[in-house]
């Protein structure tokens, strides 16, 4: 059985967890498989969007007991190193030039947090249960923190780093860590609502936006960064899609990146 699984149709590329009989925990060969897609995909002209999904009951239950086992004995070069894949693993997910949506039809567990976190939108069934479970090992969410904590907020992730509760899908609502919640005969419908309206932006448009996003967001606005945002949108103004965009608004006409019908 393959550790992952991808198809790719209409513009969407889903890439799918494939370890239901251990709830997608991820191991060294996950981390390697999902940098690998995600690094392709993130590439390829065909592809508009890319969702996250996971086969089972589970979207992702974190670090998988065999790799945890092996990691018992491991040096601290080895355990940086490992730590470094996983690290790599998310930046390459955050910083995919597509964008993501985390499709969340299960528990998410410690890593699998970062999972989700590192996807620029998440959707979750109402019954999903999450927990940043670390501390209660021993341990500390690290590699996952850059993107938790962007996701959920410094006050929310002080709570929830440190006391390791689950918290429902309700409340990974109100602090901000999934942008929607629906039932899970909804799931499908909720993800490809989302997947259209990313379909139909213009590409060049939608991977700036990702950038602008990572530029901009807590930073101090200062000269430097309003210059900077000056010379993004007279950039994009003269590019090809802006001014097809533009012209094809000013014409009502469908803009030529549109899919066909």
């Amino acid at each position: 059985m393959a550790n992952i699984e991808i198809r790719c149709a209409d513009w969407q590329a889903t890439v799918t967890l494939n370890r239901p009989e251990v709830r997608n925990a991820f191991n060294d060969e996950v981390i390697y498989e999902l940098t690998k897609a995600f690094h392709e995909l993130g590439g390829r002209d065909d592809v508009r969007c890319i969702v996250l999904a996971g086969n089972g009951p589970a979207f992702c239950a974190g670090a998988d007991l065999n790799w945890m086992r092996r990691m018992a004995g491991y040096t601290h070069r080895e355990n940086f190193s490992d730590a470094a894949a996983l690290a790599e693993m998310l930046r390459v997910i955050y910083r995919c030039p597509k964008p993501t949506i985390a499709r969340v039809q299960g528990d998410v567990y410690a890593g699998g947090m970062g999972l989700v976190a590192a996807c620029d939108v998440a959707v979750s069934v109402d019954s999903a249960q999450y927990c940043l479970s670390e501390v209660k090992l021993g341990l500390i969410p690290a590699t996952i923190s850059p993107y938790v904590i962007r996701a959920m907020g410094a006050r929310a992730a002080h709570r929830y780093f440190l006391t390791a509760e689950r918290f429902g899908a309700g409340e990974a609502l109100r602090i901000g860590f999934v942008h929607q919640v629906v039932r899970a005969p909804d799931l499908d419908d909720a993800v490809a609502a989302l997947a259209r309206h990313l379909v139909q932006a213009g590409p060049q448009a939608v991977s700036l936006c990702k950038q602008l996003v990572h530029e901009v967001a807590e930073r101090d606005i200062t000269p430097d960064l309003i210059a900077s945002t000056v010379r993004s949108i007279a950039d994009i103004r003269v590019s090809p899609e802006g001014r097809e965009g533009i012209q094809s608004f000013l014409d009502k006409r469908r803009p030529g990146w549109l899919p066909g019908d």
